[in-house]
């Protein structure tokens, strides 16, 4: 595979008004460009010269044309790669590219983005087509595009062509794919199919195999384009020019012809379908249109109506002509005025559209227009899928395959399983397995619901194609190949009789599959010798069961009446396959979705549970024993826990139902499962939950106690009646009713009333009664004994009394021939071996081998084994002379303790002892390794130890005794300490003897200490682990017990030996058979249990919090669309009214303007009138400088009236003039006169005398002004927060007249009512502007109520810090920050009101007049909090004293009269006040801070910053007097610093009183 690219190699001006300057000089080369877009310097001259002029030599052609075969030539690919969005920082947007000639082939491509690419095969091919600019489209219609198209391409595995530029409808491909898109690259199958000369930067993508950033963000003055950053790959068409567009057209289209050839999956035969979604576009766009849908086979073309241009137009003419192809006279008009005005063309451009447009609706079939407007409920995605069903044209069969591969069965029901469509012989039939092989479980149940059976769709030949086919095709090869024992050859086709085979080799134990029994595989032969030709037709006649079996295969062939000859021996007819089959299949291919779908349909849901958790569980072993992936492995068991979850469920809401119907399903027997019953085959799977649930359990104690119904004290009283039988009579037995659940023996009929019963009525009454009696004692006596508990107890009994004759044979001396309790002994152990003969024979496996190994899969029977070959084996040598007597004397001795273990066996019956076994079981098991280890050092140490103390130890089996036995029994505690120095004895020593004692301690060490405490920490551990499973462990193994006594013959050894004899003679124990109207109404009770099991699911899954939170969040989706609808609506009716308003505004000033016009011409006949006039304007203009103190300041000023004479006299000379022109100029004059406080402001109308051209301009800005104040004053103003802005509430202490004390003129107050402001925080690096109690921000303030603040000033807001307010909440515990914040405004205007006074009594010599800026408290409403605000001072801040006292040395007057000021402060006070910290920059001052003495303040007056007398004594001993303390007539406060602090402490209480009661006011 070779890509190319092409590269311009001849240049060739695109201006034809050329210059002759040879060389070519550097303005040519700079400004005249080559045909393919590149100047001279561009191209890569590297093959040739670049030309010397630019004017064409002798000979050439003037008029040569540029041309891509001419003038470019090919070169291998030299851009390809992976690009790297830089831009993108929620996400890692990465996308493979390549650079490629506009001449590839298609071929090449595709084979580039399969195996180069690793992009998975597309099943549909969505090509966008649209607009290439930048557009807009409608909130609805782009979530309906957004989602519909990533809805449908990643439910069907589509590949989406685009532009891949981030401009017009590519930018939106790519927002859609933001959204609803996938994060994984193989799953964003988006490719974009760019101009490699239209993208910015291109260059940097430039290198082989490479990995480049790239920044979407392009320059906005550049012609080019740059790559949208969620698309996943990139083909970057080249054809040799630069900066022009749509030369990719034609590659995309061969692409898209090429991939429209490709098999939509490997089983279809239909082509990957193609469907061109179009939004907006230009004119262009009605020639793409009518080249799809006019090709062959067409290319559906879906139109989104309502993105604009091309797409409405194209929707527009779809509706209009729906009836009639021709368009109306006037509506064909209009039409072409709407083409003209939508691509802005000409008439003849316009009519050429038309016809192009007419022309693709000649094939309206392939068009399909969605509105997102409409009241169709129908989802975009799936429109967009249907339109692509619809307009393939293809047949039913390929509609259904097409969505079959796309795996929407909701298209499927929707468009193609319709009523009345018809269908091909077959096609259903097909369309069903290739579901099933592509795992769609939807299809499959949809066609299920449509009429399809599975007794005729599934034959042999399907059914093998079924498990020839899959991923996991290999593993069952495996597993056959184990169950053959032999390697298969290549290419093995598996057989359904192989399945057979490993179905059994899975589950195991007894089970026969249905595909390996005699008939089945007779005729499976035949039908093969029947397809090799091996057989004629008519050359022999067909059994009844062949003839089924044929018509199993092949179900639809024309039945054909054939008489034959029954055969004498002909089997059973085959049963037609069903679910069951196919479930199984569904389980060995490891598809669960499709398995538990299965499930759910067909009989025996219960038995089908209990089968694939044990398929599940033994593949699980044969993956693990196989050594093949742990994930595999996991993954069965996963499945297998499922499955038996499933089972469990069912079982728990059948038990909950109906007690005795979930009995019955789980001992009834299934003809399907090889005649298991539920409870075996979950006791083969080794289900343990199953096994322990209630309803077993109960049915396990039914099975134990039999028809004995006893609850308390049981064993006493079959103890007594084993001891005492007629106490048999006395005890109570359960009714017929009561056991109708419980398998019953055939011989069981042969007793009680039942026979009596089926007598005939003449008969019956020649029964005495006392035959009665004598039947229904026998019943019981049978009952009794038969009954599982009671064999249990008379065995257990025996048993005890062998092992008390056996200890007394060989506790005694031994005879020369046997004594009767020996031989008792032997007639007890040979008749015991007759009975394990008799179990192995019994049992249910076919094979003697696979008997063999069923038995011996339990321990106790391989225990049983030895036991009974040790005892024969000591049996014959006891019976022979000494030696051997001797010998099999031992032989007993040695027997006999297999048979106390034994016992072991009776008491896990025992709730309580059976646990304890099972641990014992599980340590003894599990303790393996552990020993080995142990026996590893035994042996280590035992070696080297024997072989230094004895080096001259001749060969004999001592020497391995005293390696093993001496290391041995030192772990327990013998340490041999004669042996450990072996030099004491006076024996000479062997070589190197002083090692043995340092290798016993080590040994010791290791083994005692190490390895022992291991073994202890690991029984604990079984111990704690089994503690509370070990009960669920006793009743899963309960059913072995209770299953052995079952079977077990009543009597026991040795006269078990007569129940062997009576077996003969009748028929073993069956599970229980159901007559076929209680088998289906078992059925029936199953359905009904499963289909309430998944109704409680569905019910808990539906009121799970995700599923609500879904729920909700899809809701609050809708209600946002909704809402943005409205808010559209809303906006347009608003402009509507703007508009309207306007225009009456307009209409209002045009009619005041003709009033004023008509007054102006009626005093102009009257020269003393005009006089007058102006004389009225001159008091007014004159009063305009008093207006914004009478207006603003109302308080200060009594001139009230003075406001209401020009208010008067204003609405008298302009009384033609509109109100809200008058209202809007009176409010704009008293803000400009208050804000500026200019002194000559502009008269009113009524002053319009004088030059026409100031008239004209006053009438322009009188229509103006009269919009704007109309819209300011009729429509309510909210502040919006916008940009950063943030919305305040301004309070200010106002200075109000005081009627309390007529002496002082005015009191603080605070107002009563916030005003509203607007500021943006400010983020500088001016320098910080936090204190010690308070942190600083400045912000900007950019609109404000009544002008609190300026806008367009800088102001400083302040706010306490949190550990501040924590410390005061214990005096303020409401609104600690807001008191704070108070108190600090107050101080602020008491040195505010201080420095008044000072400024007025300082000698007029002291220059300077300083000031407190003004502080007001600010309510932020974001965060709820409380804070102040004031001017930002710019220039040299300095401080000048702090609240300690402490102050600096003046170095100019303005300093030195500050600190002063402070003395003055105190002095002024009579010594009570002293202000403090005194900063700002110049005159301007801030952040003060009032001191007073503890003895005259309370909890806290003014700030927290009031250090009290501390701040006081520090600035008496610190302040030094100048020149200004003295011309201001202050004491030196060093010299009289004591007096001063005498007369502070003598300070009366009614002192401290009044202050707190002044501080309450202020």
């Amino acid at each position: 595979m070779r890509l190319t690219t092409q590269e311009c190699v001849k240049f060739i001006p695109s201006s034809r008004d050329l210059h002759r300057c040879i060389p070519v000089c550097q303005v040519c080369q700079n400004l005249i460009r080559c045909c393919c877009g590149r100047l001279i310097g561009e191209h890569s001259w590297q093959e040739s010269s670049p030309p010397i002029s630019l004017y064409p030599g002798p000979g050439q052609d003037v008029e040569e044309d540029w041309s891509i075969e001419l003038h470019t030539k090919a070169s291998p690919t030299n851009a390809y790669g992976i690009v790297d969005f830089e831009d993108t920082a929620t996400r890692v947007c990465r996308a493979k590219f390549v650079r490629v000639a506009v001449d590839s082939k298609p071929e090449a491509l595709l084979q580039l983005m399969l195996r180069e690419w690793q992009m998975e095969r597309p099943k549909l091919l969505l090509t966008v087509q649209g607009g290439s600019e930048n557009f807009t489209l409608p909130p609805k219609v782009k979530q309906a595009f957004s989602k519909g198209l990533m809805t449908a391409a990643v439910s069907t595995g589509a590949w989406i062509l685009t532009d891949g530029i981030n401009t017009g409808v590519s930018k939106y491909v790519g927002e859609a794919v933001k959204t609803f898109g996938g994060h994984d690259l193989r799953k964003r199958n988006t490719v974009g199919i760019t101009p490699w000369g239209v993208i910015d930067n291109n260059t940097d993508l430039i290198g082989r195999d490479v990995f480049r950033p790239y920044q979407p963000l392009g320059n906005p003055l550049s012609k080019r384009a740059c790559l949208n950053g969620f698309h996943s790959h990139f083909l970057l068409v080249d054809d040799g020019t630069l900066g022009k567009h749509g030369c990719q057209q034609g590659l995309r289209r061969k692409l898209e012809k090429h991939i429209q050839l490709q098999k939509i999956h490997p089983r279809l035969n239909q082509g990957v379908p193609v469907v061109c979604v179009v939004v907006e576009g230009g004119p262009a766009m009605v020639s793409t249109v009518l080249d799809y849908v006019s090709s062959v086979p067409p290319v559906p073309v879906f139109v989104f109506e309502g993105s604009g241009r091309a797409a409405d137009l194209l929707a527009f003419l779809h509706k209009q002509t729906a009836n009639d192809r021709q368009l109306d006279a006037d509506i064909k008009e209009d039409f072409h005025v709407r083409i003209e005005g939508v691509f802005g063309v000409e008439r003849t451009e316009a009519s050429q559209l038309y016809n192009l447009l007419l022309q693709c609706m000649d094939h309206r079939q392939s068009i399909t227009i969605f509105d997102s407007e409409s009241e169709d409920h129908m989802t975009p995605d799936a429109a967009i899928l249907t339109a692509t069903l619809k307009g393939t044209r293809a047949s039913p069969a390929e509609q259904l395959s097409m969505a079959l591969a796309w795996d929407r069965a909701d298209i499927a029901q929707k468009d193609v399983l319709v009523p009345g469509q018809h269908w091909q012989a077959g096609s259903m039939e097909q369309a069903m397995l290739d579901a099933l092989v592509m795992d769609r479980v939807s299809f499959v149940k949809l066609l299920i619901d449509n009429g399809m059976t599975m007794s005729r769709f599934l034959t042999v030949d399907r059914l093998e194609e079924l498990y020839n086919t899959g991923q996991t095709h290999r593993f069952l090869h495996h597993l056959v190949e184990d169950v053959k024992q032999t390697s298969l050859p290549l290419g093995y086709r598996l057989s359904i009789i192989d399945m057979g085979l490993v179905i059994e080799y899975l589950i195991g134990g007894a089970y026969r599959s249905t595909y390996t029994r005699k008939h089945f595989r007779a005729a499976h032969s035949r039908l093969q010798d029947k397809r090799r030709g091996l057989i004629p037709n008519s050359s022999r006649g067909k059994s009844l069961q062949d003839l089924h079996f044929f018509r199993t295969a092949q179900p639809y062939r024309p039945k054909v009446e054939i008489t034959t000859t029954p055969v004498l021996d002909d089997t059973p007819l085959l049963v037609p396959f069903n679910f069951n089959d196919l479930f199984v299949w569904a389980v060995l291919q490891q598809r669960q979705q499709m398995a538990l779908f299965l499930w759910q349909h067909g009989e025996e849901a219960l038995a089908r549970a209990a089968v694939a958790c044990k398929l599940y569980r033994s593949m699980a072993l044969e993956a693990r024993q196989s050594s093949m992936d742990d994930i595999i492995s996991e993954r069965f068991k996963s499945y297998s826990l499922e499955f038996g979850q499933l089972a469990v469920d069912v079982l728990d809401c059948a038990f909950r139902q109906n007690e005795q119907m979930a009995m019955k399903l789980l001992t009834s027997e299934m003809e399907a499962w090889s005649h298991f019953t539920c409870l075996q085959m979950a006791v083969s799977s080794c289900h343990r939950p199953f096994v322990s649930h209630s309803c077993t359990q109960t049915l396990l104690t039914d099975l134990w106690t039999g028809p004995l119904n006893m609850r308390k004290n049981s064993f006493l009283k079959i103890i007594l009646s084993l001891l005492l039988p007629p106490a048999i009579l006395l005890l109570e037995f359960k009714s017929k009713a009561e056991m109708c659940h419980v398998p019953q023996s055939h011989e069981a009929m042969l007793f009680g009333l039942d026979s009596v019963k089926s007598l005939p009525d003449a008969e019956r009454e020649t029964v005495s009664s006392v035959t009665v009696h004598c039947v229904s004692w026998i019943k019981k006596l049978y009952e009794f004994y038969t009954a599982p508990v009671v064999k249990f107890w008379f065995h257990t009994m025996s048993y005890l009394a062998f092992l008390m004759l056996f200890s007394y044979v060989i506790l005694v001396k031994m005879g020369d021939q046997p004594s009767v309790q020996e031989w008792i002994v032997i007639a007890y152990i040979l008749s015991t071996a007759v009975e394990k003969t008799r179990e192995v024979l019994m049992s249910a496996p076919r094979k003697l081998s696979q008997k063999l190994k069923v038995w011996f899969s339990e321990y106790w029977n391989v225990s049983d084994f030895i036991a009974i070959l040790l005892f024969l084996a000591g049996l014959v040598m006891r019976l022979h002379a000494n030696p051997y007597q001797t010998a099999g004397r031992i032989s007993y001795c040695l027997d006999i303790i297999f048979w106390f273990v034994r016992v072991m066996d009776l008491l896990a019956v025992n709730q309580h002892a059976g646990p304890y076994l099972t641990m014992i079981t599980k340590m003894t098991s599990n303790m393996f390794f552990i020993v080995v280890m142990m026996a590893i050092v035994l042996l280590s140490f035992g070696v080297s130890r024997k072989a230094i103390l004895s080096p001259d130890e001749e060969p004999s089996w001592s020497l391995a005794r005293d390696v093993v036995f001496q290391p041995y029994w030192m772990i327990y505690g013998e340490v041999y300490q004669s042996e450990i120095d072996v030099c004491d004895d006076g024996h000479p020593c062997p070589p190197a003897s002083f090692l043995t004692p340092f290798l016993q301690a080590v040994y010791m060490f290791f083994q005692y200490i190490i390895m022992v405490n291991v073994l202890i920490a690991f029984f604990n551990n079984i111990y704690f682990d089994m503690a509370s499973t070990s009960n669920k462990l006793w009743k899963y193994n309960r059913y072995r017990y209770i299953m052995t006594y079952q079977e077990r013959p009543w009597l026991p050894p040795p006269l078990i030996l007569l129940s062997h004899m009576t077996l003969t003679l009748s028929k073993r124990r069956e599970p229980l058979d159901l007559v076929s109207a209680d088998r289906k109404k078992l059925h029936e009770f199953e359905e009904k249990c499963v289909e309430a099991h998944f109704h409680e699911k569905s019910d808990g899954l539906h009121s799970s919090q995700i599923n609500r939170i879904r729920a909700t969040a899809e809701r609050a989706e809708e209600m946002c669309l909704m809402i943005g609808e409205v808010t559209e609506k809303v906006n347009f009716i608003q402009d509507s009214l703007s508009d309207l308003d306007s225009q009456l505004g307009q209409l209002q000033d045009l009619s005041a303007l003709a009033v004023d016009t008509l007054t102006l011409l009626s005093a102009s006949d009257s020269l003393h009138q005009e006089e007058a006039r102006l004389a009225q304007c001159r008091p007014i203009a004159a009063s305009q400088h008093i207006l914004p103190h009478s207006w603003t300041l109302p308080h200060r000023s009594g001139a009230e009236w003075d406001g209401l004479n020009v208010r008067r006299m204003m609405a008298k000379s302009c009384k033609s003039t509109p109100p809200s022109l008058l209202k809007g100029y009176t409010l704009v004059a008293s803000r400009r006169a208050s804000q500026d406080c200019h002194a000559g402001a502009r008269g009113s109308r009524g002053g319009r005398q004088g030059r026409t051209e100031e008239g004209e301009e006053g009438h322009k800005e009188v229509l103006t002004r009269n919009n704007l104040m109309r819209l300011a004053h009729t429509i309510p103003f909210t502040p919006v927060s916008i940009m950063g802005n943030v919305f305040v509430c301004i309070y200010s202490l106002e200075e109000v007249p005081s009627h309390v004390d007529p002496e002082s003129n005015t009191v603080s107050s605070w107002s009563s009512r916030g005003l509203s402001a607007l500021l943006q925080p400010l983020f500088s690096e001016e320098g910080s502007l936090d204190g010690g109690l308070r942190r600083g921000c400045r912000v900007l303030c950019t609109w404000a109520e009544q002008d609190v603040l300026r806008p367009g000033l800088v102001y400083i807001v302040k706010a306490f810090r949190a550990e501040v307010v924590r410390t005061w909440q214990r005096y303020f515990h409401g609104s600690t920050a807001l008191q704070l914040c108070l108190r600090e405004i107050q101080q602020h205007r008491a040195a505010q009101k201080m420095m008044t006074v000072f400024n007025q009594v300082k000698p007029e010599d002291m220059q300077h007049s300083p000031r407190f800026l003004d502080v007001l408290l600010v309510f932020w409403h974001s965060n709820g909090q409380w804070l102040t605000i004031e001017r930002n001072m710019s220039g040299d801040f300095r401080k000048y004293n702090n609240n300690t006292g402490e102050e600096i040395d003046p170095c100019c007057s303005l300093e030195e009269m500050l600190l002063a000021f402070s003395h003055w402060t105190y002095e002024y006070s009579c010594r009570e006040l002293l202000v403090l910290d005194i900063q700002g920059v110049g005159e301007e001052l801030t952040d003060p801070t009032v001191i007073m003495a503890d003895s005259q303040r309370g909890e806290m007056l003014f700030g927290p910053d009031n250090l009290g007398d501390a701040a006081i004594s520090g600035f008496l001993q610190k302040h030094s007097c100048g020149a200004c303390c003295r011309r201001l007539g202050l004491t030196d406060l060093r010299k009289c610093s004591d007096s001063c602090k005498n007369s502070r402490e003598a300070e009366p209480t009614a002192g401290k009183e009044e202050q707190e009661d002044d501080d309450t006011e202020m």
